[in-house]
């Protein structure tokens, strides 16, 4: 057009200004027009002005938004609500409310989308005071029959957390529609059991209006939430019948499968995806890890990479969780170098979150080494970093690096939690600390507050069970104020294998039993316990109720990471592809090893 040498009207600049608006990071183009406008006399138009406020504002330039505002000869009330709009969304809360009353000074009445702006302002502050006062204006004005307005007030109130006042206003909305549901849904999908109250509301929902795709994905995800599946697959049907589908609600039930066990639904659904987004990517590959298949998460994201997908700070947390799982130091460690490249943080609690996923990782496969030298570079260390180096020393038997590792957290004014004493008093077990572990149970809730659970509980018995002290093991059981579980007799019964103390031992079994009668490798365990007394009739009476259920237990398996891959090994299997190879290198070991014992005893 300039080329042409054709001059621009008072439409053709506000026109470019929208455009850019539509764009993302395109702040140079803006001020570049900015500056022509003003070298061609449009500075100081209306229309123009509000336009490129708003270029500023989409830019996340709001010093040059006010600057526009402040040189306007006119204003108009679009001209105000746009500036708001802007504090609200670089959440400068205290600027919009001031905004607003010296609007009001101007003798500028507030329309609906005004309202809703401030509205909106009070629920990103959590200012519910501030939403009251703004509430109490609508009805003044006779604004409360728009129905956008209430439901902007509807949603300051669930957003602020109040419920009460929410539903009363709901309540008294005469046409309520598909938006007014949904924040009501909304509200309820956060409280605790929320299943029942939302399947409520949708079913009462169904008799006035038509659910839109949001709806669905609000019940899906509630259902995913509470692992409803055969609720989430009546809505799975719901939106295949009514065409109610897009990519929120795809990814949602992809979630739900996933955390409902349906993974092999959900990897089908995920591959069925017209587009993938970032969300999509972490859904599976978070379904895949909480499901145990830590391999097929890590093939996912290698695929995610070849699709020129970035991944972020969740999928990355995930993705070291797997690692973890499979005990893969090398390819941890690969990724731990594309983090240091690649990653930006936001934050630094978001820095801290996965340092400490690394430090983990490095501690879980074997590395103690780098996890400390990890903890360390880690500038703003919370209860969680410190707490997972504590755990760290603990799963390599270091209870006395363990403990000073407690005493620095005390000095650096960091409280511990109820896991950290978890960590401390399995390094004492792992360790053989005794004292320290007693000392320790024995003031965590006097100088700390944490109150012992069935966790600490099993702990100590396991820490006295190690150390032979069975009988003081079995007073902690009888004593605690929480029902024992299965991992706690677990606890006392392998103990009482260890010292051939075979009173205890039955009658720890038999607290495993009535707790899993169902459980072969509990009663494997008793046989085997019965067999060394030599108590052969009560050990025969086990392997045949064993034989009468069809009982069996499940054998061991390990995997070890080569260069080549992973390579899984199950007890008694003689399936791999290289298994002679394997036994052939085993024996060569196991003579190494006798003659070697026969040249240390001689």
């Amino acid at each position: 057009m300039r080329e042409s040498c054709i001059s621009p009207d008072n439409f053709t600049f506000p026109l470019l200004n929208r455009a850019i608006s539509s764009l993302q990071n395109h702040l140079r183009c803006g001020e570049m027009v900015h500056c022509i406008a003003i070298q061609m006399g449009f500075g100081r138009d209306l229309y123009f002005c509000n336009t490129l406020i708003e270029v500023y504002v989409k830019n996340y330039s709001i010093c040059s938004a006010r600057n526009v505002f402040d040189e306007m000869p006119n204003r108009d009330l679009v001209t105000w609500a746009t500036l708001i709009s802007g504090y609200v969304c670089s959440r400068n809360i205290v600027d919009s409310f001031r905004l607003f009353r010296e609007m009001l000074i101007a003798d500028f009445e507030p329309n609906s989308v005004t309202l809703m702006i401030m509205f909106r302002a009070c629920s990103v502050s959590n200012n519910v005071i501030q939403g009251r006062e703004l509430h109490g204006y609508v009805i003044k004005k006779g604004l409360e029959s728009n129905l956008s307005v209430h439901n902007s007030i509807l949603t300051m109130y669930s957003k602020t957390g109040n419920f009460e006042d929410a539903k009363i206003l709901f309540e008294e909305i005469e046409e309520r529609d598909v938006v007014s549901w949904n924040i009501m849904i909304s509200a309820y999908s956060l409280e605790e059991d929320s299943y029942y109250r939302v399947a409520e509301s949708f079913n009462k929902m169904r008799i006035e209006v038509n659910p839109g795709v949001e709806t669905l994905t609000l019940v899906i995800s509630v259902c995913a939430k509470s692992g409803n599946l055969l609720q989430g697959e009546k809505i799975h049907g719901y939106a295949i019948k009514t065409g109610l589908v897009d990519i929120v609600l795809q990814t949602s039930l992809v979630d739900l499968y996933a955390k409902c066990g349906e993974v092999g639904i959900s990897a089908r659904l995920f591959k069925e995806l017209p587009q993938r987004n970032y969300i999509t990517w972490s859904s599976m590959i978070s379904g895949f890890i909480q499901n145990g298949y830590f391999m097929e998460a890590i093939e996912l994201f290698q695929q995610m990479q070849t699709e020129d997908f970035e991944p972020g700070i969740e999928i990355l947390r995930s993705l070291f969780l797997a690692y973890t799982n499979l005990g893969a130091l090398r390819l941890g460690k690969g990724v731990h170098c594309f983090v240091l490249k690649n990653i930006i943080y936001s934050s630094e609690e978001e820095k801290t979150t996965i340092e400490t996923s690394i430090l983990n990782m490095y501690a879980k496969c074997g590395s103690i080494i780098s996890a400390k030298r990890c903890f360390d570079r880690i500038v703003a260390k919370d209860v969680v970093a410190w707490s997972s180096m504590i755990d760290g020393y603990s799963g390599h038997g270091r209870g006395i690096e363990a403990i000073e590792t407690f005493e620095q957290m005390q000095e650096e004014g960091v409280k511990p939690n109820s896991i950290t004493f978890l960590s401390l008093l399995s390094a004492c077990s792992h360790s053989g600390l005794v004292s320290e572990g007693c000392r320790i149970f024995s003031y965590m809730n006097s100088r700390f507050g944490v109150k012992p659970d069935l966790n600490h509980y099993t702990c100590m018995v396991d820490l006295l069970g190690r150390s032979g002290k069975l009988q003081e093991a079995v007073d902690i059981i009888e004593k605690m104020d929480v029902e024992p579980d299965s991992r706690i007799w677990g606890a006392l019964f392998a103990a009482s294998r260890v010292y051939s103390d075979n009173e205890i031992g039955v009658y720890a079994a038999q607290n495993l039993l009535e707790l899993e009668p169902d459980n072969a490798g509990y009663r494997t365990l008793l046989s085997n316990l019965h067999a060394s007394a030599e108590r052969w009739d009560e050990a025969e009476t086990v392997r045949r109720v064993m034989s009468e259920k069809y009982m069996k237990k499940k054998p061991g398996w390990s995997c070890i990471e080569t260069r080549e891959g992973f390579h899984g090994f199950v007890a008694g299997d003689g399936s791999h592809s290289h298994v002679r190879e394997i036994y052939e290198t085993l024996e060569c070991l196991s003579r190494t090893i006798e003659e070697f014992g026969c040249n240390l005893l001689s």
